[in-house]
C-alpha cells in the first residue's frame, strides 16, 4: 500500500497590481474578505490564535451542506515573494480522512500585461494509503476559484476610488 500525493492548481487572471492584490490575501485580510463578502459561498472565518502571521490559526466554518468546518495554521506568510501556505489542523478534508492538506496561494506578476497580475492558488494533499484513494474524487479547487473571483473583482471594482 502506498502513498499517494498531488497538487491541484488554478491561476485567476486579475486587472490590478499584484501588490494591491496581495494586500488582500495576505494575513488576515482575506479572512475579513471572505466574511464581508462571501460567508454564504465560502463561509465564516473566525481568529483563534495570531495576528495573521506565520503560526496563526483560524477557524473556517463553511456553509450548511458542505464539510463542517477547518481549522488551520498560516505556515507562510511571505510578502517579499507574495505566497501565503497554510495546513488543515483540523476538521475539512482532515474528517475525510485525508493525512495531509495545504492550500497555497500565489499572487504572480503578469509579465505581460502592466497592471496586471495572477492569483495562483494549489491544494496539496496527501492520502498516506492507497486505499483511500476514493477520497480524491471528493476534491475541489472550486472554492478557491470562488475566492479568487471575488476578491478579484473586488480589488478591480475599488482599486481606484
Amino acid at each position: 500500500m502506498g502513498v499517494i500525493r498531488g497538487e491541484i492548481c488554478h491561476e485567476f487572471p486579475v486587472e490590478a497590481p499584484a501588490s494591491v492584490v496581495w494586500e488582500s490575501y495576505r494575513g488576515l485580510e482575506l479572512s475579513r474578505l471572505v466574511n464581508e463578502l462571501m460567508p454564504h459561498l465560502v463561509g465564516t472565518v473566525e481568529v483563534v490564535e495570531g495576528d495573521g502571521s506565520a503560526g496563526t490559526i483560524v477557524k473556517l466554518v463553511f456553509p450548511p451542506g458542505l464539510i463542517g468546518y477547518l481549522k488551520e495554521v498560516f505556515r507562510i506568510m511571505d510578502d517579499e515573494k507574495r505566497v501565503k501556505e497554510s495546513d488543515t489542523l483540523e476538521g475539512g478534508f482532515l474528517h475525510l480522512g485525508f493525512d495531509h492538506y495545504t492550500i497555497r496561494v500565489e499572487v504572480i506578476d503578469n509579465n505581460t500585461l502592466p497592471n496586471h497580475c495572477i492569483i495562483r492558488s494549489t491544494i496539496k494533499y496527501e492520502l498516506e494509503n492507497d486505499s483511500k484513494a476514493h477520497l480524491l474524487s471528493q476534491l475541489s479547487i472550486q472554492p478557491l476559484i470562488t475566492i479568487a473571483h471575488v476578491v478579484g473583482d473586488y480589488i478591480v471594482n475599488n482599486h481606484n476610488k
